[in-house]
């Protein structure tokens, strides 16, 4: 669909989201959070959630009681991304929803803020301690909304699911808090992997350039200078200068790699690897980070987990690290991994 039809669409379903709600006076999202509100525990939580990253958690923690909606899909940018008729007709059906938040879902918040007054609504990243949250002075003020990229920052963010579910649902809490348990032991095992892998890079060659600024809190969880060619935002534009310094600081630390992003389109990359080149540095494209979206339904790489093994795997070997090909379960796609491999030995 085209971006007109799209904006025309956006007002159509914003109008019927305020109609919905209207006198709801409501301009923020999680107004008063679950305690609120209660389940019927007579049947399963009909729970929403906006991105990958967050569908996970509650599929993780939620189990069997709760049956998740998840509005943007593999490969969808959440910073762009508007409700389409089909998410306000899940959205008016649903019981609970869980979002980022951290202004991620910008295109979302009126629809989700008129929301919050009839039903409970949880910024999963905002309910994390201040010291867990990254505000880079690019950012100018704002948090950035990134927090699964540590993997131990999304790992309290299991519990914030957790205790949000067991306030919604008083009547299933040991469950909630069992699973959410379980689930934060593994994640504590990927941190772990993901801080081995990562040190076995050359400390000159530690800097991970991507399409935008997605990565900060990946580096300070693995030991990384992160850099991104746009801003917070993706719809940020890369300029000029911000190439030609990025091109200065790979050849000057003499980086092997750099990185697209699943959810980003790759003109910025390979600009850097256009600029490296004009300068008699080869760079190769390290491969296709998940950014802002997980992998396919139904694949490992479409599974928190999976996209964090993804990305902590490809990483290490791309910029001259040891990790092992099929990652920490030994689940990955081996296709996925390659491509650094195959440029590497043109």
């Amino acid at each position: 669909m085209d971006r007109g039809r799209r904006d025309v669409l956006c007002g159509i379903v914003t109008s019927i989201a305020s109609a919905a709600f209207t006198g709801c006076g409501q301009t923020e999202i999680a107004a008063g959070g679950p305690d609120r509100f209660r389940a019927d525990s007579s049947r399963p939580i009909h729970a929403i959630a906006t991105t990958g990253m967050v569908a996970d958690l509650v599929r993780q923690v939620g189990g069997d009681r709760v049956v998740l909606t998840q509005l943007c899909g593999a490969g969808v940018d959440p910073h762009l991304y508007k409700a389409t008729r089909d998410d306000v007709r899940e959205i008016l059906a649903g019981d609970i929803f869980f979002v980022s938040g951290l202004h991620l879902e910008g295109k979302l918040a009126t629809v989700l803020a008129r929301v919050g007054a009839r039903r409970p609504v949880i910024a999963v990243a905002e309910r994390l301690p201040e010291d867990r949250l990254l505000a880079p002075p690019e950012f100018e003020g704002a948090h950035d909304p990134h927090v699964w990229n540590d993997v131990s920052a999304w790992a309290e963010a299991a519990s914030i699911v957790a205790e949000a579910l067991a306030e919604f649902d008083p009547s299933h809490v040991a469950g909630y808090a069992t699973r959410a348990a379980a689930y934060r032991d593994q994640l504590a095992e990927l941190h772990a992997y993901g801080q081995r892998v990562i040190a076995t890079v050359p400390p000159r060659g530690r800097v991970l350039v991507t399409s935008h600024d997605a990565f900060h809190y990946f580096g300070r969880a693995y030991g990384l200078d992160v850099r991104g060619v746009q801003g917070l935002s993706t719809e940020s534009e890369a300029g000029l200068a911000r190439i030609n310094d990025l091109v200065d600081l790979l050849v000057e630390r003499d980086v092997r790699a750099v990185f697209v992003e699943s959810s980003v389109p790759r003109k910025s990359i390979d600009a850097l690897v256009e600029g490296a080149q004009s300068r008699g540095k080869s760079i190769i494209i390290g491969g296709e980070l998940f950014s802002d979206a997980m992998g396919s339904p139904g694949s490992y790489e479409g599974t928190y987990i999976g996209m964090l093994d993804h990305n902590l795997t490809l990483v290490a070997r791309g910029l001259g690290g040891s990790a092992p090909e099929r990652g920490f379960h030994g689940k990955l796609s081996v296709s996925t991994h390659s491509h650094a491999r195959d440029e590497a030995s043109l």
